[in-house]
């Protein structure tokens, strides 16, 4: 794949530092909760991944984008009022997985989005009237399944982030269940349809050798690899951020060999999977091997921009609810770390899977830009499973 250099101006989030305990931020506003039920409206609607795009022409009238699985796409002004919730696509037949809108990204004026429902990219032209208008190419092929038949078995798209890269609208896809990660490319059709090209895929590892001369695999219900959902791609580096749930944060140049940049705290220990509580557990003491930040899953990545290719990678550690800051450049070292209060108007953040991050100003209610965050436990819960998005300032 050839990517040419491509360096991003923006404000600085933070200076490098020593790791350390940040005060404890709280959001300023929050979206409405959606409940995973099939009596809600809209329908078994999980909230899971946020994007912003950033309005050129007027940033306080900017969006707020966020999936919501089989709820499919919601849009959200800057005080986290719903505008519009754009349906996921039924399932083409009866019997096959109806639409599920997993994450989301923006690039230019176009959202795109991984349908793991139905293993296509979708995608979303952005008006300056905030209005989403589907733009995917009816034709689009799956991502990853060779026929329908497979995208039923739903090993499907998963993990998406999307950046202009060196001139090219590049599109990151990772796989349900598996260690691939496929890199797209957008490709503009006749009648502002947009379709997708392939790049080039890159595979991560399933098994991993440890110090003490074993091998250690992740424990996973049985068929399953590590997967990677949480990815970033930095255009300015010429690198994607890849989170693999179970293992850490993968750095991989384009072009080049990934490098482990954080592992998870359980990173090489012992687990089994226990087919009666369909779930891992412990199999042995614990080595040892792993990391100090990050309990897993390792989730959602974003980068704050800063001046001349300087700035942070955030990431989710879901397993304590707590978010680990990362030096950009000079070796990914951690800067800080913190969690998400709550507030007498809005719900502290627990379990996040993704976030978004700008660090243009938008307007008079976020002056320095804007963090948004998956909210996996909003309180009180609402009739199933309950989530949402807070909004915190810079």
């Amino acid at each position: 794949m050839r990517i040419t250099p491509l360096v991003l101006i923006v404000p600085l989030l933070l200076g490098a530092a020593p790791a350390q305990a940040s005060p404890l931020p709280r959001p300023v506003s929050q979206t409405r909760a959606y409940v995973d039920d099939p009596a809600a409206s809209p329908a078994n609607a999980d909230a899971d991944d946020p994007a912003i795009w950033v309005n050129r022409a007027n940033p306080a009238r900017s969006l707020v984008l966020g999936t919501l699985k089989e709820g499919g796409l919601a849009t959200f002004d800057l005080r986290g009022r719903e505008l519009a919730v754009l349906p996921a696509p039924p399932p083409p037949t009866p019997d096959a997985a109806p639409g599920r809108f997993n994450n989301v990204d923006v690039v230019d004026d176009l959202a795109v989005v991984s349908d793991r429902g139905r293993d296509r990219i979708r995608v979303y032209r952005i008006g300056q009237d905030r209005q989403l208008t589907d733009v995917t190419d009816p034709a689009a092929p799956p991502v990853f399944s060779a026929d329908e038949s497979e995208v039923d078995e739903q090993r499907t798209a998963y993990g998406l982030s999307a950046a202009k890269v060196g001139g090219q609208r590049v599109v990151a896809v990772s796989r349900r269940h598996e260690t691939r990660v496929a890199l797209l490319r957008l490709v503009d059709l006749p009648g502002g349809r947009v379709g997708t090209a392939p790049l080039t895929t890159v595979d991560l590892p399933a098994e991993f050798p440890l110090p003490d001369g074993t091998t250690w695999t992740p424990c996973a219900e049985p068929g399953e690899r590590p997967q990677v959902e949480g990815m970033a791609l930095d255009p300015a580096h010429h690198v994607l951020y890849a989170a693999q749930e179970d293992v850490g944060i993968w750095r991989i140049p384009l072009g080049g060999a990934p490098e482990l940049l954080d592992k998870v705290r359980s990173f090489g220990a012992p687990a089994r999977y226990d087919e009666e509580t369909e779930e891992c557990v412990p199999d042995g003491p614990d080595p040892g091997f792993g990391g100090t930040r990050l309990t897993a899953d390792a989730e959602g990545l974003t980068i704050a921009e800063g001046p001349h290719g300087t700035g942070q990678l955030y990431a989710s550690s879901q397993g304590d609810s707590r978010f680990v800051v990362y030096d950009r450049t000079g070796g990914n070292k951690p800067l800080s770390e913190f969690t998400v209060g709550a507030t007498a108007r809005t719900d502290s953040v627990e379990h996040s899977d993704g976030a978004a991050i700008t660090t243009t100003p938008l307007g008079p209610d976020f002056p320095r830009g804007l963090l948004v965050l998956h909210d996996g436990e909003r309180r009180p819960e609402q009739g199933g499973p309950t989530t949402g998005f807070v909004y915190l300032r810079r």
